[in-house]
């Protein structure tokens, strides 16, 4: 008996320890499960944007003979051998190898581009780590030594991995046109369908939403019916999961982008959600970060509100591929690192600014979303995702324990064109009730951090260009009015050395040079400050600051024209391979009205101040203030030939005035790409001022006046005049004016008249013309007095009078045409853009001439590819190795 009440007592103490060692398991299991039980969802909108390179696309090649493939393979040699070994081609291969081949070269070059099969593999990662994740919490420790052999031995448990990760995560790629590609015969358009297809059969998990456009019948009338689509791929085909209804054409009532993340949000899940762009990426090793960052979501810190935003941190990709892409991933990185960090803490002024930031997605879906989709005044929606956040009572917070790539653009005109979408969204943002209420709720402090970290640096960057204006026209005046003579000759203001020495001071600062200091101290923090140093000087080495004060132009243009007119649009940026040349023609539509004619402007302004100017010719003022403005001048008309790829090959300068001279020679109409017409391209260039208020015209024509103060000044500064100040030498100036303008309207009128049917009478009238010229000029040189430096400043004076008339008619568009002087204006307007191009185009044509200049320009924009060893020279002339581009034969 005693024997057997042992046992007893040792089974029930036994069974005993057991339950506890499984309760102990169990509760382990829970706190492992509830270690992953977040749940998020990943969004990312997509238009029309590369999903995967063809087979054509890889292999065509460009002016100079070089393809995407060609080029790729001589930015990342190491890669493309690591690739050649990892694929093993051989040199006998069926159909099925070659094209096997061909879709994994496909694969290895869109993975290196801003395409949409490299943002879905990135994101896919998120769910490869949820399921290694399940494997190491629900492992033993022999398990994991072991190779996880039980996992692979038991399907059952990479099931129970996969159902885990499909519960935990879905990724929702919101393709707006999905559906119409799916019914369109346009080979490309075919071509995203097919690849986008191909994506959900390769990553079952993935959902793609796209609005479908039906016509159904309703209450006996065919009407347009509008749809959210969600489809999964199936076997072959793609599934569809949901269908809604929607009550009209998303993209007619707001901004693109914006609208195609608001219909889809509704197929996201979870607590958390990720915005990611069409040119982001993600690492495997990262992708295990975020079960601590959405554990951010579950507390707060030092007694403050639970984070409605979550901000990450950014790795810039693209910035091996050019000087510019340097510089732009530099500068991004700077701000999305250091710049954030500050933002959030302790400024708390951080806002969501379309980064791969974390939502949380309850609390934004019940106050409004994720974006705004207003047309026009939201264009920039993902700021005022981050305003409203904060004014509904979110927090917004930054981490940097986490990155997410990010492809930046890599060309002059791409990142022209992004600073002044975002200088047309600021400008926006400025004129909207969400910054008027944000202003009003913020206590003082922080009101000061939100202005200047928001619209405060596009309004600073604005004065910074208008004081130029204002010191220039002021000195003009105070020239030409005899005022600084007096102030010179008078003995009481010969003291001004204190002043000199802080205009002295300030000046230095003026290049720039502070706009720099963010990116240098992260670069310091991270990689130490001699390398920040190191870095720095090679960037102003490679133009640095030409680069930023042309962009200072850019902001300030754009920002002012929105404040002025409203009326801003989205610009299409692009995301290929910028590396190759741009046309003179491309950019003199992309600058002429942001920055030639401004440069053009200036540069008169300084050549009438050193030519009519006395001022502190012996002072070292003058240097400093005059150096400024003149690098200035030459930043804003010739950083674009500066950085554009082969700007100084003399063939290419060839091609280029040819191709311009076609452009400026076209006509226009209705459907004519302002491309290929420079009559087109100047009606859209005016769209601002059709659809601006009265105000806004007004203004437009008080800011003209000022071009009517060269000619004032100049003409009584003229030999001709004998020192006259009547107010009929300026009387006379404009009769020499309107009787310019008459001939010019003569020559039009019998260019249209007789420039075809009677080329006889028209070259008559232009011989009569020409004869009347040369007996008026010979009666003003022998008779008046007139002199060879008269001809130069009558050129200075009556060139920005007609350029005033110009804006004039421009802005009183509606009568004009009324009047029919509509036409003459456009010959006026044509006559200008030939001199500004023929001004512009010259130094271009002289430098091109010495072939040294175009090696120099070579070795300035790809020096970071030099220092890897490659050979940038030969890709630009386009010398191939044999057979080193085809995508099949790779050994």
């Amino acid at each position: 008996m005693v024997v057997k009440k042992n046992s007893v007592v040792a089974m029930k103490e036994g069974l005993g320890k057991n339950v506890t060692s499984t309760r102990k398991k169990l509760m382990e299991k829970k706190k492992k499960r509830a270690a992953i039980k977040a749940t998020r969802s990943v969004l990312t909108p997509y238009y029309k944007e590369d999903v995967l390179y063809s087979d054509e696309e890889l292999t065509k090649e460009n002016e100079d003979g070089i393809s995407i493939l060609f080029y790729l393979q001589r930015i990342y040699p190491d890669e493309w051998n690591n690739f050649l070994e990892r694929v093993q081609p051989s040199e006998n291969k069926d159909e099925s190898e070659e094209a096997r081949l061909k879709e994994e070269v496909r694969k290895w070059v869109s993975y290196r581009g801003q395409t949409l099969s490299k943002t879905v593999r990135g994101m896919m990662y998120y769910r490869q780590a949820l399921e290694l994740q399940y494997c190491l919490e629900f492992s033993d420790d022999s398990e994991i030594l072991g190779g996880f052999q039980a996992f692979e031995d038991d399907p059952r448990y990479i099931e129970q991995a996969q159902a885990l990760a499909n519960m935990k995560f879905t990724y929702v790629v919101s393709c707006q046109v999905y559906g119409a590609q799916k019914k369109s015969s346009d080979q490309r358009d075919r071509s995203c369908y097919l690849n986008i297809l191909n994506l959900m059969l390769t990553y079952p998990s993935l959902r793609v939403a796209y609005i479908d456009e039906r016509e159904e019948t309703v209450d006996g009338i065919s009407q347009k019916v509008y749809y959210s689509v969600l489809v999964k791929g199936g076997e072959k085909l793609d599934e569809e999961i949901y269908r809604i209804r929607l009550p009209g054409p998303p993209t007619e009532i707001g901004e693109g982008k914006p609208e195609n993340q608001n219909h889809a949000i509704i197929f996201t899940r979870g607590e958390a959600l990720q915005t990611i762009d069409m040119n982001q990426d993600n690492y495997f090793e990262e992708a295990y970060k975020m079960r601590n960052v959405l554990e951010e979501f579950l507390k707060a810190r030092h007694k403050e509100r639970k984070p409605s935003i979550l901000g990450l941190r950014e790795h810039i990709f693209t910035g091996s591929v050019s000087s510019l892409a340097w510089f732009m991933s530099n500068q991004e990185t700077s701000f999305v690192t250091i710049g954030q960090r500050i933002l959030a803490n302790p400024l708390r002024v951080r806002f969501h600014y379309g980064h791969p930031d974390i939502f949380d997605r309850i609390f934004h879906l019940t106050r409004g979303g994720i974006s705004k989709a207003s047309k026009i005044i939201n264009l920039s929606e993902d700021i005022f995702a981050g305003f409203n956040s904060t004014l509904r009572g979110g927090y917004v917070t930054h981490h940097e324990y986490i990155q997410v790539g990010k492809g930046r653009d890599v060309g002059m005109n791409q990142i022209s064109a992004f600073e002044a979408k975002v200088a047309n969204g600021n400008g926006e943002q400025t004129l909207s009730r969400d910054v008027y209420r944000l202003g009003r709720r913020f206590d003082f402090y922080r009101m000061l951090s939100f202005y200047f970290t928001t619209v405060g640096f596009y309004f600073s960057s604005m004065v910074t260009v208008l004081i130029v204006y204002v010191f220039l026209y002021g000195r003009l005046y105070m020239v030409m009015s005899g005022l600084e003579q007096e102030i010179i000759e008078n003995a009481t203001i010969h003291q001004s050395k204190a002043l000199e020495e802080a205009l002295a001071t300030q000046s230095v600062f003026q290049l720039g040079l502070l706009l720099v200091l963010p990116m240098v101290m992260e670069i310091g923090l991270e990689k130490g400050f001699r390398t920040a140093l190191g870095d720095f000087i090679i960037m102003q080495l490679q133009l640095a600051s030409v680069f930023f004060t042309f962009q200072l132009g850019t902001k300030a243009h754009y920002y002012g024209r929105t404040i002025l007119h409203g009326g801003s649009k989205y610009r299409a940026t692009g995301r290929g391979f910028v590396v190759f040349h741009a046309r003179f023609a491309d950019n003199y539509r992309l600058y002429s009205r942001s920055h030639f004619v401004k440069g053009l402007e200036l540069l008169i302004l300084l050549v009438l101040y050193e030519v009519y100017g006395q001022s502190y010719r012996s002072s070292s003022l003058y240097m400093f203030i005059t150096v400024s403005m003149w690098f200035l001048v030459g930043s804003w008309l010739f950083a674009p030939f500066v950085f554009n790829p082969s700007g100084f090959d003399w063939q290419k300068t060839v091609d280029d005035w040819t191709d311009w001279k076609r452009w400026m020679g076209n006509r226009g109409g209705i459907g004519i790409n302002p491309n290929k017409s420079w009559e087109s391209w100047w009606e859209e260039e005016q769209e601002h001022l059709k659809f601006t208020n009265i105000r806004g015209r007004l203004l437009e024509i008080i800011l003209v006046f000022r071009f009517f103060i060269y000619q004032y000044g100049i003409v009584y500064h003229l030999d001709i005049a004998h020192h006259s100040k009547k107010i009929l030498v300026y009387g006379l100036s404009w009769l020499v004016m309107l009787t310019g303008l008459l001939v010019l309207k003569m020559v039009s009128m019998g260019r249209r008249r007789f420039g075809t049917d009677f080329q006889l009478m028209f070259r008559i009238l232009k011989a009569l013309l020409f004869l009347g010229f040369l007996s008026v000029m010979t009666v003003l040189f022998v008779v008046c007095g007139l002199t060879i430096s008269d001809l130069f400043a009558a050129i200075l004076a009556f060139l920005p009078t007609g350029w005033a008339i110009l804006l004039i008619g421009q802005a009183m568009r509606p009568v004009l045409k009324s009047l029919k002087f509509w036409d003459s204006i456009k010959e006026l307007a044509r006559g200008y853009e030939y001199i500004m191009g023929l001004v512009l185009f010259m130094p271009t044509a002289i430098l091109s001439w010495f072939p040294f200049v175009s090696e120099f320009q070579t070795r300035l924009l790809f020096n970071q590819a030099f220092s890897r060893g490659l050979q940038i020279s030969m890709i630009l002339a386009g010398r191939k190795e044999k057979d080193i581009t085809s995508p099949v034969k790779y050994a």
